[in-house]
């Protein structure tokens, strides 16, 4: 008697803004495809980032088992995005390197590593190595971190 294969588990990656989950792209046809309820997810997403200011874009990792349940995990903002909002600026330097559009002080720096420390995936770091990226990120997008 031969076992049918199980489906194996699917990992989906979004970019969602925070509270504004909907069954329209690019939600529902990811989580569709797959066979799950999109409503079931937008509700519970929406839920859970409830208290971030709205339109915040979230990177959102969603678990898809074989049966059809999901998990999800949110992660902090993107790091060009909490530094453009730092710098009040709405897009970076269409010659990064050469152009500055904006400035953040460490201060500023410093907070969005307390803040991106959170991710599972960088909370072995120290927070001089996190502003150390921030910083590169500032550069790459023409921003000058002043002291």
């Amino acid at each position: 008697m031969s076992k049918k294969p199980q489906a194996a588990t699917a990992f989906v990656r979004l970019l969602i803004g925070a509270g504004k989950a909907s069954p329209s792209p690019p939600v529902g046809p990811a989580l569709g495809a797959r066979g799950v309820k999109s409503m079931d997810f937008c509700k519970q997403f929406n839920d859970k980032t409830k208290h971030i200011v709205p339109e915040t874009p979230l990177p959102t990792v969603i678990t898809i088992k074989p049966d059809r349940t999901f998990t999800f995990i949110v992660k902090t903002p993107p790091t060009t995005f909490l530094l453009k909002r730092a710098a009040g600026i709405t897009k970076g330097a269409q010659k990064p390197g050469s152009e500055v559009v904006g400035t953040v002080s460490l201060k500023h720096v410093y907070e969005i590593a307390k803040l991106k420390q959170q991710d599972a995936n960088l909370k072995h770091l120290s927070l001089e190595s996190i502003c150390g990226s921030i910083i590169g990120v500032a550069k790459s997008v023409g921003i000058e971190v002043v002291h």
